[in-house]
């Protein structure tokens, strides 16, 4: 299955049905006077988070989307039937934006969450619904409402609680496989991981997911490479964990071609925690290797973990790390979720 994270789509409501204009007409009942029944109302259009889906590729081959209309009033007073419902089912982690890309409409956290997006059409009135005492035999009725159209966007952020960044060739797929069941593509040449990749893991009886992005470049905020849209997808990680390729020419300006691309994205991704690791310590002699780990400990302003997913060295230490990060991040926002149902009566 390919792995798509954006989609543009066009949705409309359904009309509301027609009133009707209609006399009742039986035997012996001289005056049967008006009985046109009112429209129906015409479908939404909802978006609902499902389980079971991590991409959107369900959009790539439909973009159009609409909603039944409502049934026509009928005589004897008989209301239309409402329009059948449309419902887009999308992953957990989508946020629904207006055509302009910058007005964020949902945001699709949890399983079961649903959002209504275009509201149908109301039904027109019959004429029954303009008897009055001077008028008996009302001969008009309402036409039902037009349903609302609109463009939207669909663009998926993985939800995970940590993220690997860094260059491409820094070892993050083979650390994914490493700690997680995942199986991401693994080859000796740069750009090897093209899509995010998902992984559960597991330590000491406890889960975290840990999310895989392809490789940051000098430039990327201006498109250069893989670019930086793939960053939208640990912008829901509580922690970051920057691995540093150790068999870099400088592992210091490694860090920081990397670290200056985060910063120049935005969206709060430079505040967040960070884990730095210099990986394929194995592949390193123990002067080169205290000589990178110099060069980045200056860049960084802190000592850097040392890490090989070949020979398991320091993993084990790394994902404690990293848990202890997301243990504290889930404390603080349950903190601030009690702090606010106090203060709200």
């Amino acid at each position: 299955m390919k792995f798509l994270d954006q989609a543009k789509i066009y949705i409309r409501s359904g009309n509301g049905g027609a009133g009707a204009v209609s006399f009742r007409r039986e035997k012996f009942i001289e005056f049967g006077g008006p009985d046109g029944g009112d429209g129906g109302r015409g479908g939404d259009v909802w978006a609902e988070c499902v389980e079971g889906l991590n991409t959107l590729i369900d959009y790539r081959y439909q973009q159009h989307f609409k909603a039944k209309t409502g049934g026509h009033g009928m005589g004897k007073n008989r209301a239309g039937a409402k329009g059948a419902d449309v419902v887009l089912k999308v992953p957990a982690g989508t946020e629904i934006l207006d055509e302009d890309g910058e007005t964020v409409i949902a945001d699709m956290t949890h399983v079961g969450q649903r959002v209504l997006l275009a509201k149908g059409g109301n039904g027109g009135f019959g004429n029954a619904y303009f008897t009055t005492s001077t008028n008996r035999a009302p001969r008009r009725a309402n036409p039902g409402q037009e349903g609302i159209e609109r463009t939207i966007i669909l663009r998926l952020k993985l939800i995970a609680d940590a993220g690997l960044v860094g260059l491409p060739n820094a070892g993050k797929s083979t650390f994914l496989a490493t700690v997680t069941s995942a199986k991401p593509k693994i080859a000796d040449y740069p750009f090897t991981t093209l899509h995010p990749g998902l992984g559960v893991v597991r330590i000491h009886g406890r889960e975290f997911v840990l999310a895989d992005i392809p490789g940051l470049i000098e430039g990327a905020s201006e498109g250069i490479g893989l670019g930086d849209r793939f960053l939208s997808h640990v912008e829901r990680c509580r922690v970051l964990l920057h691995l540093v390729e150790g068999t870099s020419e400088d592992a210091g300006e490694a860090y920081k071609t990397v670290r200056h691309e985060i910063e120049a994205y935005g969206h709060g991704l430079a505040d967040k925690p960070e884990i730095v690791a210099l990986s394929k310590a194995d592949a390193l002699d123990e002067e080169t290797l205290k000589e990178q780990l110099k060069k980045l400990k200056k860049a960084c302003k802190r000592t850097p973990l040392v890490v090989s997913s070949a020979s398991s060295q320091g993993v084990q230490e790394v994902l404690q790390s990293l848990l202890n990060v997301i243990d504290k991040a889930k404390a603080e926002e349950q903190e601030t979720v009690e702090t606010q149902e106090e203060w709200h009566p």
